[in-house]
C-alpha cells in the first residue's frame, strides 16, 4: 500500500511542478507522504492528548534543527511529546523535552531518510507547518556571561568534505582577513568552526585549514570559540553545544555555511548571510532560504552565492 501511494504521489509532484528537475520530484512526493502519515495521529494529536510521543532521530544536525526539533517542540506546546532520543551533547536542543536520552555517538546521514513519520522531512517547495514550531533558543540561552563591549558577529564556518568533494560552501583566509579589517572596529567578531573531536560527527569528514593559529597571530582581538570552550568546560557549559547555543543567544548578527552550520544560525533571530553555492545542495531549487530557514526564527536570510556575495551582503547590511 505504502509505495502504491507513492507511486500516485510522485504523479502528483509532476503534474503539480513540470518544470521542477526529473530527480527532485522524489523529495516532493516524501514530502506530501510525510504530510499524509500525520493523519494517523490525529485523534491523539487533537482529542485525546496525552503524553504519548516518541521522537528518535540520529541523522545529519542539519534536519534535525530544520524538521525534527520543531516537531519536538511542536508535540511539547501540544502537551503530547513523550520522550525525545537522539545524538550525544543534544540535550540543551531539546531543553523542552521533560525526557531526553543522549543514546546515538555517531550521527548516520541516511537515517534521515527513514522518517516518514516526521513532517517536512524532506526538501520540498510546499512546506507545512501545521505539526511544526520554531524552538525559542534566543529567549531559552540569553545570558549575561557571553557579552562584550561591541555586538557580536559571530563568523561560523566550516571546512569539510560536502557531496563527497572537496571542501565548497567555506569562508578561505583571505575572505575571513578582508571580514575582519572591515567590521572588528564595529563588532565583536566571535569564530566558530569545532574541531571534530567536539561534536557529534556524520559522513562529512572535517579538513585542516589551519585558520586557528592564523587568528590568533594575526587577530588577536578575535574571540575564537575554541577558547571559549577551553576556557569555561566543564564549569560552565556542559558540551560544545551548550557553549554555541549561549554564545548565538547573545548574537543577531551571522555569517554561516551551508547545512547545519546555516540552520543553527538561522534559529536565533537577527540576520543570517549564509554562503551556499547554488550549483550544490538543494536548498536553492526549492527557495528554502525564503520559505523554510526564516521560520526558524524570524531571522532575515541573505543568500550568498559566492564569497562576493557575502562581501557585498556585508556592506550593505553590516
Amino acid at each position: 500500500m505504502q509505495q502504491l501511494i507513492l507511486k500516485s504521489l510522485y504523479v502528483v509532484a509532476r503534474l503539480k511542478y513540470p518544470k521542477l528537475r526529473r530527480d527532485l520530484w522524489y523529495f516532493v512526493r516524501d514530502n506530501y507522504y510525510c504530510k499524509l502519515v500525520q493523519g494517523r495521529y490525529v485523534i491523539r494529536d487533537y482529542v485525546l492528548k496525552k503524553k504519548y510521543k516518541v521522537i528518535s532521530y540520529y541523522g545529519e544536525f542539519d534536519q534535525e534543527l530544520r524538521y525534527v526539533l520543531p516537531f519536538a517542540y511542536w508535540h511539547y506546546l501540544n502537551g503530547t511529546l513523550g520522550k525525545t532520543i537522539a545524538a550525544q551533547h543534544t540535550k540543551e536542543f531539546y531543553f523542552f523535552s521533560s525526557d531526553h536520552e543522549e543514546r546515538f555517538k555517531k550521527r548516520v546521514w541516511m537515517e534521515s531518510y527513514a522518517h516518514y513519520d516526521v513532517p517536512n522531512m524532506t526538501h520540498s517547495n510546499s512546506y507545512s507547518f501545521r505539526n511544526w514550531a520554531p524552538v525559542p533558543y534566543k529567549k531559552q540561552f540569553q545570558n549575561d556571561l557571553f557579552v562584550f563591549e561591541k555586538p557580536i558577529l559571530v563568523i561560523a564556518n566550516k571546512y569539510n568534505i560536502e557531496w563527497d568533494q572537496p571542501p565548497i560552501n567555506f569562508l578561505d583566509i583571505p575572505t575571513l582577513d578582508l571580514i575582519i579589517r572591515g567590521y572588528g572596529s564595529r563588532y565583536q567578531i566571535v569564530y566558530n568552526r569545532p574541531l571534530p573531536s567536539q561534536i557529534v560527527q556524520d559522513n562529512s569528514e572535517t579538513m585542516h585549514l589551519n585558520e586557528h593559529a592564523w587568528l590568533r597571530e594575526n587577530h588577536p582581538d578575535v574571540v575564537l570559540m575554541d577558547d571559549l570552550y577551553s576556557r569555561h568546560y566543564p564549569l560552565t557549559v556542559n558540551n560544545y553545544n551548550h557553549l554555541q547555543l549561549m554564545v548565538y543567544a547573545n548574537c543577531s548578527h551571522f555569517i554561516s555555511m551551508h547545512g547545519g552550520t546555516a540552520a543553527l544560525a538561522s534559529c536565533f533571530g537577527g540576520t543570517n548571510i549564509i554562503l551556499s553555492d547554488p550549483n550544490w545542495g538543494l536548498e536553492h531549487h526549492f527557495n528554502e532560504y525564503e520559505n523554510l530557514f526564516p521560520n526558524l526564527s524570524g531571522a532575515t536570510i541573505l543568500h550568498a552565492r559566492n564569497r562576493a556575495d557575502v562581501l557585498a551582503h556585508l556592506s550593505t547590511n553590516y
